[in-house]
C-alpha cells in the first residue's frame, strides 16, 4: 500500500465522496446474521466525516443476482444496519445506482450525511465493467472523490472497482489499507516461527498458498476435508491431520488437534484459512474451537483469519468469549487468499499512485 493514496493523503472536506464498501453481508428471511462486513466499514465513514466530507454515498453488492433485480437482495436492510450502527448521521437509502431519482437524493442528503445506493449486480454494467455504468454513477452522484474500501471485491476488475477510477481521483479507505498492510507483513516479513493452518474442502484453493509459503513459513498444518481426502505433499513442513473424529471424517481428532495446539503455541505468527471440520454441525465445530481459542489466548503472537467459513466462525466464537483477540480478521474472502498467493489484485492496481 505505500505507492497508493489512501484518504489520509488527499483533501476531503467538502468533497462529495464516493465509498465502495463490502456490504456483501449473511441473510435469512430478510434478516442480517452477520454484520461485520458493516461494522468493518465504519473506521473510514467516521474518519470522512470528521474530515468534513460534504456527504458520502456508498456503493456495494450483495449476492449473486446475476444482473437482475431481486427484491430479497435489495441493500435496504443493510442501510438501516449502518444507520443502528451511525445513530449521529443521517443514513438514507435509495433503490437505485444511477439516474434523475439518484441525482435528487444526492441534492437532499445533508450536509455530513451518508446515502446508500441500491445492488451495483442488479445491474449488467456492473460485473461487465462497464465505463458508461460507471460514468453514469459518477455523474449522477456529483461526487468528487472516489475510496476503494471494499477489499473482499478488489479481486475483480468490475465498473466499481476498476471503471470507476478513470472518472475521478481514486484512493484506498482505512479498511483496504489496514488488510493490506498485515498480509503484506506474512509476504514480506513475518516474525518466526511462522505458521499456516490451512483447512476447508477445496484442494485447488488452497495450494496456491501452500505452494506461496512452503519455504516461507516454518509450518503448515493442514486439516479439514483436504486432509479427510487423502492429501500430500513432499514439503516437509507439512503436517496431515492423522485422525478423525469418527468414519464421517467431519472433523479432524483429539491427536491432531493437539499437535496443531502446540504448534500454536510455539508460533509467532500464525495465518489461518480454511477450517478444520465441517463447523455448520455443532459435534464437527470441535478442532476449530480449541485451535481459535488457543490463537486467540495466546500472547505475543501476530495472528491472522482469512477466509469466509473461517472468519465467519471465529467472529460468532468471539460474541460467546470476548476475551478472544486475534490482529486481523481478515474482510476479504477470495481477494486474500489471491493476494497471499502472488496474484495482482485490479481494484488495487486502478487507484491512484503517490
Amino acid at each position: 500500500m505505500n505507492d497508493k493514496l489512501t484518504i489520509k493523503d488527499v483533501k476531503i472536506r467538502g468533497q462529495n465522496v464516493l465509498v465502495r464498501t463490502d456490504y456483501n453481508v449473511p441473510m435469512k428471511d430478510g434478516q442480517i446474521t452477520d454484520d461485520l462486513r458493516i461494522r468493518a466499514s465504519l473506521p473510514t465513514l467516521e474518519f470522512l466525516r470528521k474530515k468534513g466530507a460534504r456527504r458520502i454515498i456508498i456503493i456495494s453488492h450483495l449476492g449473486r443476482p446475476e444482473g437482475k433485480k431481486v427484491p430479497e437482495l435489495s441493500l435496504r436492510p443493510v442501510a438501516a444496519r449502518l444507520a443502528e450502527l451511525l445513530p449521529d448521521a443521517k443514513v438514507n437509502f435509495i433503490d437505485d445506482v444511477a439516474g434523475p431519482d439518484v441525482e435528487e437524493a444526492v441534492e437532499k442528503t445533508s450536509v455530513g450525511g451518508i446515502l446508500v445506493l441500491e445492488n451495483l449486480r442488479f445491474f449488467p454494467g456492473e460485473e461487465a465493467d462497464s465505463s458508461d455504468f460507471a460514468r453514469e454513477i459518477a455523474e449522477c452522484t456529483h461526487t468528487d472523490l472516489f475510496v476503494q474500501d471494499g477489499f473482499a471485491v478488489v479481486h475483480r476488475a468490475h465498473a466499481s472497482t476498476d471503471a470507476i477510477t478513470r472518472e475521478m481521483t481514486s484512493v484506498a479507505g482505512l479498511l483496504l489499507e489496514k488488510e493490506l498492510t498485515n498480509l503484506s507483513k506474512l509476504t514480506t516479513a513475518p516474525v518466526h516461527p511462522f505458521l499456516i493452518i490451512i483447512g476447508g474442502a477445496k484442494v485447488d484453493d488452497k495450494q496456491p498458498l501452500i505452494d506461496k509459503f512452503g519455504k516461507i513459513a516454518d509450518k503448515i498444518a493442514v486439516g479439514g476435508k483436504i486432509a479427510a481426502d487423502g492429501y500430500t505433499t513432499p514439503l516437509s513442513t507439512v503436517y496431515v491431520a492423522e485422525d478423525f473424529v469418527d468414519a464421517s471424517k467431519r472433523d479432524i481428532g483429539e491427536k491432531s488437534t493437539a499437535k496443531i495446539v502446540e504448534m500454536v503455541k510455539n508460533a509467532k505468527t500464525v495465518l489461518w484459512n480454511g477450517t478444520l471440520g465441517l463447523v455448520e454441525e455443532p459435534e464437527y465445530a470441535k478442532s476449530s474451537t480449541i485451535v481459535a481459542e488457543t490463537i486467540g489466548r495466546t500472547e505475543g503472537i501476530t495472528s491472522v483469519i482469512c477466509g469466509g467459513d473461517t472468519t465467519g466462525f471465529v467472529e460468532n466464537l468471539e460474541k460467546t468469549e470476548p476475551d478472544l483477540k486475534f490482529s486481523l480478521i481478515s474482510t476479504g474472502g477470495g481477494a486474500a487468499l489471491e493476494f497471499l498467493s502472488g496474484d495482482p489484485l485490479p481494484g488495487v492496481e486502478a487507484l491512484d499512485d503517490k
